[in-house]
């Protein structure tokens, strides 16, 4: 018996010099809103497993609250306040919700590099917070991290992280146009079958959507070459030394991108990419005691659940009232998250909230369909329970996403622009009783769970492998290393072209000579 105990206790022991040995630092350079929802969760998990997480928040920062984040906290000051920060990005956020959808497809691009320059002039001013505090940054090198996670919504990250030496992974959705991925990652994404985003386009697409595509692509290139040229002169500055913010990008270890196969087109992709898509979902909770009343009084007709998630606060009086109405008329109670003045349509059915448990009710089983403003995270909730949605896109990629749902067949769109009561019943309608929007969902549901690895513990394992390897440089494709002419094999096609043309010319001028030749000859015979 004291055997047994001795053993055990040297057991436990050699665990846990094992584990914290494993343990490691790890710096962070966040993105607010959505993207801080998913990437806190990997942080909770690499936490769990002992690891000690440093973020660098700047005081602008609105959503996280300092006061409830468990890993230690770096403040980037910055000279611009919070209200004005707050009240430019609104301005941003209405123009991309309410006017972006009014203007033609040309004024739209113009408009979208116009808030592209102005987000950018925004990051970089916390780029400067970090990168120019000399006080920061000596903590920071003492500190010794092992790995930076950045968000490349937000740029500067990759460059902290060449500051410090240290190797950097993304954690993100998507880049404006796919212009990242495709310029810097070097993610293959041929225009003929990969939709650029903001495209609103699938995977099958006609010669003119493919002609848009193109166009599209083309645009974001040309604009993000522009906007790029100031992150390279400013890199080159900090640095020291010449650069691209391509180049600095591109020296990502790992790219995890917040989308998984069950949502997206198939595409080809490279070994230092995965697909953790629906890493935040989880089983539903029980429901508070008043919510799961209002729930089961519903019967056999079941609920909807409704939220333009929390950045959208100002829709008008009429549009709240047209929404209002079409929810009166369905036979299913409705829980509907929104802050704005009662309307005066609403129905007996209708609830509203401040804040409801978004996953909870998604995975109730009185849950029916799900409005949605197509946010990735409240789309991949719907998937993780096989809810089918009605989407009201509103910006950014919105409107990609419920245009790869509807390819699904999981979900209806509707347009807020143009939105009459009517145009909601119906979709509510047509989601609720056809049958096959439920079943597509299911199908949807099936496949994110049937992975050998739940994406949660695949982002967190490849974090962990660069910890431990300090990098992965063997998943890094040569393309890297070159031109944009050696990669699209131009020397070679030059060379070769040459090789023909020299080829032709030796041929021709040996057919002349031999014509020359015997010409002269034949003339003398025949003078003879």
């Amino acid at each position: 018996m004291k055997t047994g105990k001795v053993f055990c206790v040297l057991f436990m022991l050699h665990l846990w010099f094992f584990d914290s040995g494993r343990t490691g630092k790890v710096l962070v350079w966040p993105m607010d809103f959505s993207h801080w929802i998913n990437l806190k969760v990997i942080l909770e998990e690499l936490h769990l497993h002992g690891h000690e997480i440093t973020i660098l928040v700047p005081s602008t920062s609105f959503l996280l609250d300092h006061t409830k984040i468990p890993f230690n906290v770096e403040i980037l000051q910055l000279s611009i306040s919070k209200e004005s920060f707050m009240e430019e990005f609104s301005a941003n956020l209405h123009t991309l919700s309410f006017e972006l959808p009014k203007l033609s497809w040309w004024d739209r691009q113009v408009k979208l590099i116009k808030i592209m320059k102005n987000f950018l002039a925004s990051a970089k001013r916390v780029c400067d917070s970090a990168v120019t505090n000399k006080d920061l940054l000596s903590r920071l090198q003492a500190a010794k991290f092992d790995i930076c996670i950045a968000d490349l919504i937000s740029f500067c990250g990759e460059l902290v992280a060449e500051l410090l030496n240290i190797p950097f992974i993304y954690s993100f959705r998507f880049s404006y146009g796919n212009v990242i991925e495709r310029l810097c990652a070097r993610l293959p994404m041929p225009s003929s079958y990969v939709p650029g985003i903001t495209s609103r386009l699938t995977d099958n697409m006609t010669f003119i959507q493919r002609l848009e595509n193109w166009l599209l692509y083309t645009m974001s290139d040309i604009s993000s070459y522009y906007a790029f040229a100031e992150w390279d002169e400013y890199y080159s500055k900090i640095l020291g030394k010449h650069t691209t913010l391509c180049e600095m990008v591109g020296k990502a270890e790992m790219w995890l991108i917040r989308t998984y196969w069950d949502f997206e087109f198939p595409f080809p992709y490279l070994p230092n990419i995965e697909f953790v898509g629906g890493l935040h979902c989880k089983p539903a909770k029980p429901l508070p005691k008043e919510l799961e009343e209002f729930v089961q009084s519903s019967g056999k007709d079941g609920v909807v659940v409704f939220t333009l998630g929390s950045m959208i606060k100002n829709l008008t009086e009429e549009m709240s009232n047209v929404i209002a109405s079409a929810l009166a008329q369905i036979p299913q109670k409705v829980l509907w998250r929104y802050t704005g003045k009662k309307p005066e349509t609403l129905g007996a059915n209708t609830r509203l909230y401040e804040w409801i448990p978004q996953n909870d009710l998604l995975g109730h089983p009185k849950t029916r369909a799900f409005i949605t403003h197509c946010g990735t995270n409240g789309i991949y909730e719907a998937i993780y329970h096989g809810v089918p949605m009605v989407g009201i896109p509103l910006f950014g990629d919105q409107h990609d996403n419920i245009a790869r749902m509807k390819a699904k067949g999981a979900a209806i769109e509707v347009d807020l622009q143009r939105m009459t009561s009517s145009d909601l019943l119906n979709a509510l309608k047509a989601v609720i009783n056809n049958p096959s929007y439920k079943e597509n969902a299911m199908k949807l549901s099936r496949i994110h769970h049937d992975q050998p690895m739940k994406p949660l513990d695949r982002a967190v394992f490849w974090i962990e492998f660069i910890m431990r390897h300090k990098g992965a440089k063997h998943l890094r494709p040569a393309i890297h290393n070159l031109t944009w002419y050696q990669y699209n094999s131009l020397d070679v096609i030059g060379f070769l072209l040459a090789c023909v043309a020299t080829f032709i010319f030796l041929v021709t001028k040996c057919c002349l000579f031999c014509y020359w030749k015997f010409g002269k000859t034949t003339k003398k015979k025949k003078k003879e």
